[in-house]
């Protein structure tokens, strides 16, 4: 008889890679199981005009609106998740934003537990990737009780004059905390990393960072193009006795004792909706009829600033960001967001939004620009949600606080004018662009109206945790990505006290 693991993780990205690295060590029997595969060292990983105009990393599927629309959504099926694409910003939660906070158009609810219960996993997380950062810079800034092991990436020139000038109009500019070794990185080409693709070249996504470590015992074997298609459980329809996939185009089944799934907001909760059985038919984890729902992406904008006396001569650009109108705007009204450099955006960028301007004529504007990325919470919405509708995904988007960000853009071209930049420029990002998707699957300390507890563990499942940005109660206004891995380490810790230990 084959010999069954102990632990079946479904996903790569950052909760599953992370909850890897931390379970790798118990000895347990793990398998990862990955729809994708990995990414290559390929021209195209660098290839601008391949990744933006071409699309050339777009996955071939298509997900729908309630009113049968279609639309090519930008999440990634590879080893590492979309981590291997993000930005590489590991920003904490506020502290506030584990507490109730009033918002423009509605309340951001509390978290089931305070900021410093997850603290000690934040340094853990910010250890485990490596980030380069600096405290005592950003005012909102939460306790931290350990330094970065690393300094912040630097500024380049004219990024540091830009950082000056909005400093001296009395802006508090910070270094972002970054997971990037920028020597690696530049050494393969002069490149941004934001949005660009990962191979080893010293970005600290979920693969290169926690999946590595993870792969370095012999109890853990990763599988990759095993596409998770149900879960089944037991016939009394609690535990999770199998997981079906395929792979090879055959049908597969492993029988774990634990099940943690981290396939992403959108997957973790399609998979749950369609493992539904005469138990459960409102799918699995759902009695609180909560699965799917309160799906959140925040409110973000693109900000271009020009001014034809700035030469921007930056590579990356991707080095500082502000926080001044994240708790309030600045004059006791409303919280309003996060605002943070993009990667730098070149021609070859810009024209994938605007195919009909000439591309020497957008590497002029871009030479006398500077980009900024703002991003507001978009609070929790029971209609805002993931349904299946047979083999279709279907995303009901309800935009909370949009207003909110609306005069957070509106704050920031203000305040980029007054730093030099007479003309400023926006463009909000869609539904095509995942703006950090969070919710559908979320903690609390009620059954009634959370799918899972405070440790990720399914109310309705004793052995079955889902550990992505699925379980986050709120999408705060910061990039969530160290928050999913200090809460994977956290419950990492708890399944080797409790479960694997019993």
């Amino acid at each position: 008889m084959i010999k069954q693991p102990d632990i079946v993780i479904i996903g790569s990205g950052i909760g599953g890679a992370t909850v890897a690295s931390a379970l790798a060590g118990s000895g347990a029997d793990i398998l990862i199981l990955e729809a994708g595969g990995h990414i290559e060292d390929r021209p195209e990983n660098r290839d601008q005009r391949a990744i933006f105009q071409r699309g050339h990393f777009r996955p071939k599927e298509f997900w729908y609106e309630t009113d049968g629309k279609s639309f090519n959504p930008g999440n990634y099926y590879n080893v590492g998740g979309n981590s291997k694409f993000f930005g590489a910003v590991m920003v904490r939660y506020r502290r506030e934003d584990f507490a109730e906070m009033a918002h423009l158009e509605g309340v951001s609810p509390a978290w089931p537990f305070a900021y410093d219960e997850l603290e000690p996993w934040y340094s853990r997380a910010e250890q485990l990737y490596q980030v380069r950062g600096a405290l005592g810079q950003d005012p909102t800034e939460p306790v931290h009780s350990k330094d970065y092991a690393f300094p912040p990436v630097p500024d380049e020139p004219p990024i540091a004059s830009v950082r000056g000038k909005l400093k001296q109009n009395g802006l508090h500019p910070y270094s972002l905390p970054l997971g990037i070794d920028i020597d690696r990185w530049l050494a393969k080409a002069k490149t941004p990393w934001d949005a660009h693709p990962n191979s080893f070249d010293g970005k600290m996504d979920a693969e290169t960072a926690a999946l590595t470590v993870a792969l370095q015992h012999k109890n853990v074997r990763l599988q990759t193009g095993s596409r998770v298609t149900r879960l089944e459980t037991a016939a009394d329809g609690e535990r999770i006795e199998t997981v079906h996939y395929v792979k090879d185009g055959a049908g597969q089944t492993v029988s774990p004792k634990l099940v943690i799934l981290s396939a992403g907001a959108v997957q973790s909760s399609v998979l749950l909706l369609r493992s539904a059985n005469a138990m459960h038919p409102k799918g699995l984890a759902n009695s609180s009829d909560q699965v799917g729902r309160n799906f959140m992406n925040h409110n973000s904008s693109a900000v271009l600033a020009i001014s034809p006396f700035f030469k921007n001569t930056s590579i990356y650009q991707k080095t500082f960001g502000f926080n001044d109108y994240y708790l309030s705007d600045g004059e006791g009204g409303p919280p309003l967001g996060n605002v943070q450099l993009l990667g730098r955006i070149s021609g070859p960028i810009l024209k994938a939004n605007l195919p009909l301007m000439p591309e020497w004529l957008l590497n002029q504007v871009s030479a006398h620009a500077i980009d900024f990325y703002a991003m507001s919470e978009d609070i929790p919405h029971p209609e805002s949600r993931i349904m299946v509708d047979g083999e279709r995904i279907v995303l009901q988007w309800v935009r909370t606080n949009w207003d909110a960000h609306l005069m957070l853009v509106k704050k920031l071209k203000k305040a980029l004018r007054g730093a030099g930049f007479p003309i400023v420029l926006s463009r909000p990002f869609d539904k095509r662009t995942p703006s950090h998707q969070c919710g559908t699957v979320r903690m609390g300390n009620d059954p009634a109206s959370a799918p899972l507890n405070v440790y990720c563990r399914a109310f309705d499942h004793p052995n079955l945790f889902v550990v992505d940005a699925s379980c986050l109660p709120t999408s705060a206004a910061v990039n969530p990505a160290l928050t999913v891995a200090a809460q994977a380490l956290r419950v990492a810790d708890h399944i080797v006290s409790k479960d694997l230990a019993a």
